[in-house]
Order: structure tokens, then sequence, then C-alpha cells
């Protein structure tokens, strides 16, 4: 769980840099513009991180589904924002930054409450004598 934490809270976190590089950027800062496109694909590889490690806890340490189910949109919902954003729909890309925001808030929340124990195998250990 601790890889879970650490890359949920790494998401929220480049998750507001975004938020402050677009501001910057509407604010008259045009060279942010490329700063906040190549975050872009740290923010996507962050996802795909996240949605790896949350099917691990949900298929090994038999943790709840929803986190990996949710991991899994918001990789939908970041490509999806990186496309508004590569057309300048701003209309589009705004809102979806809001719900990608929601969602990595919410994953983090649950990493850093969860209490997930390490699943233990029921039967006979082999070798020993009864």
């Amino acid at each position: 769980m601790r890889l879970m934490r650490g890359t949920a809270a790494l998401l929220l976190l480049d998750t507001l840099v975004q938020a402050v590089l677009a501001g910057l950027f509407v604010t008259g800062d045009l060279d942010l513009l490329a700063w906040h496109a190549a975050n872009a694909g740290v923010l996507s590889a962050l996802t795909v991180i996240q949605t790896v490690l949350a099917v691990v806890v949900w298929r090994r340490l038999r943790g709840p589904g929803w986190p990996a189910a949710a991991s899994a949109a918001l990789v939908g919902l970041v490509s999806v924002q990186q496309g508004l954003g590569e057309a300048r729909v701003l209309a589009g890309h705004m809102p979806v930054g809001m719900a990608i925001f929601g969602c990595a808030t919410a994953l983090t929340y649950w990493a850093f409450t969860a209490r997930i124990q390490p699943a233990v195998q029921v039967g006979r250990s082999v070798g020993v004598a009864e």
C-alpha cells in the first residue's frame, strides 16, 4: 500500500501543478503552455502506474475493486483531457480537469485511510507433521 499511497499523492500533486500551470498560462505567461503540455504526459504516466497498483491491491491483497475501476476511468479522463487541450476546446477541457482532480482526491483519500491486510492463505503447510 505504500506504493499506492505515494503514487496517489504524486498524482494529486501533479493535478494541482497542472492547474497552476494552466492558470499562469491564462494570465499571460505563454511559455507555460509548453510546460502544461509536457506535464500532461507525466500525469498520464502516473495514472497508468496508479491503475496497475490499484489492480494489484484489488487482486493480490483482496482490497476493494472500485479504486482499480476509478483509476482506469482516470486513465480515460486524462486521455480525453489531453485531446481536448490539444484541440483548444476549453469548454470541455476545464470541467474534465475538475473531474480528474476530484477523482484523484478520492483515490488519495482512500489510499491513506484504507486498512488493507495482506491476504492469508488458509490450509496446511507443506512438510508439517500433525
